[in-house]
């Protein structure tokens, strides 16, 4: 045991220090200057909320394991704050590959925030399982990934840009699918990957902060924010509602299951994600709402009861039913509303203009899935190597491998 510790020491700051040094030296040379356009525009409320609502609140929904509270909360804050400046550099890069100039701003900030929420969702898949040298490495990889699919999705499938944005949800879930699939399984008889009332509420109160704060998420890059914040709004009141509900008809004995609560409150922000700004009737965000928190409550009973162990899927904390399959729908669900909008003016003559834009967005939401899986499937195997000191399986979701414990210390 002491020889893992004194590697551990040895490995994590060092590695840290050297990636800040990198991002440093970087951002020196590569920034003309910072600009104050976006903050003109009375946006730094949303920014703020944004920053909240991926700090704290999934920090927090990620609590849901009973020994692995510390490690929930501060890596999660390690990753974001790290994974922040990495996704300031890659859209720098982007917008150069362009032949722009990017000047550092909230603009710049809200679009990494944005991104960064990928690396959280990925990291609910293999909480507990994966030391923080490879939480490192998997958000580096991740990021650079993600921003490639991004570029992908605005250069070559000409999607607006804030569309290819919110595609995080689907990269972050898949590719920590993907990425989970690479990790041995916990022992049958090792009982820390389950939950305790204390850890579920802790859960609950960073669900209820992401939920507060989802109508800024969403509508902090759309061009028509309010309609997005509306609409994301009654998308998450219904699919709330309806979590309620559900879970109450699903259970044997007619109880709410908070795990099932936990997760399909918050399915209505995902699904409405993609169309938050062009939705006009709310009737339709509403139903959207439903249908998502439907998909959430089924798929942790039909996913995760057959098709994980067939696939052999240690989804820690559910990000395929709460966020993975939500996207999905979400996704389907812009394809159907841009051609029934636009089908409605368009004429004969224009029908394959719009059999065009319906393609381009299938086919920007297949890449992100393919994407997201083969990088997964890739960045799971280089994780699992010998020099990143993979966690035994006895030392899964364990605190005490990594933090220290003085009321445990007494009398020694």
């Amino acid at each position: 045991m002491p020889s893992r510790y004194l590697s551990f020491r040895c490995s994590v700051p060092w590695l840290i220090l050297l990636l800040q040094a990198l991002l440093l030296l970087r951002s020196f040379f590569g920034f003309p200057g910072v600009s104050d356009t976006y903050s003109l525009s009375n946006s730094y409320p949303e920014f703020q909320d944004v920053n909240h609502m991926v700090i704290f609140g999934f920090g927090f929904f990620l609590m849901v394991l009973r020994r692995y509270g510390f490690s929930s909360t501060g890596f999660n804050f390690l990753l974001v704050v790290l994974g922040v400046q990495c996704s300031v550099l890659a859209e720098d890069l982007l917008v150069f590959f362009r032949g722009e100039q990017n000047e550092l701003g909230l603009e710049s900030l809200a679009r990494a925030f944005v991104s960064v929420t990928a690396v959280v969702i990925s990291t609910g898949a293999v909480l507990g399982r994966a030391n923080p040298v490879q939480l490192i490495v998997m958000t580096l990889v991740e990021l650079t990934f993600f921003s490639a699919s991004r570029y992908i999705n605005e250069t070559f499938l000409e999607v607006p840009e804030h569309l290819t944005g919110l595609h995080v949800y689907l990269f972050g879930a898949y590719f920590g699918l993907a990425l989970a699939s690479c990790f041995p399984e916990p022992p049958p008889g090792l009982d820390k990957n389950r939950s305790t009332p204390k850890s579920e509420l802790f859960s609950v109160l960073g669900t209820v902060f992401v939920w507060v704060f989802w109508p800024s998420f969403n509508s902090v890059l759309p061009f028509f924010k309010m309609q997005a914040v509306l609409n994301t709004y009654l998308a998450l009141a219904v699919s709330a509602v309806a979590a309620f509900m559900l879970s109450a008809l699903t259970s044997k004995d007619g109880k709410f299951r908070m795990a099932q609560i936990r997760s399909a409150v918050l399915a209505g922000g995902v699904t409405v994600s993609y169309t938050a700004e062009r939705i006009h009737q709310p009737w339709i965000a509403m139903l959207l709402g439903l249908l998502a928190s439907a998909i959430a409550i089924l798929g942790s009973h039909c996913v995760q009861r057959c098709f994980n162990p067939a696939l052999k899927l240690q989804d820690t904390s559910g990000v395929h039913f709460t966020f993975g399959l939500p996207a999905v729908l979400g996704a389907v669900a812009a394809v159907v509303l841009r051609v029934v909008e636009d089908g409605i003016d368009t004429r004969w003559n224009e029908l394959s203009r719009l059999g065009y834009d319906a393609f381009v967005y299938i086919g920007a939401f297949c890449q992100t899935i393919c994407t997201a899986l083969i990088t997964g499937l890739i960045t799971g195997l280089i994780l699992n190597i010998k020099l990143l000191k993979a966690v035994h399986v006895s030392k899964y979701f364990d605190d005490q491998f990594y933090w220290e414990f003085p009321h445990l210390s007494v009398g020694f």
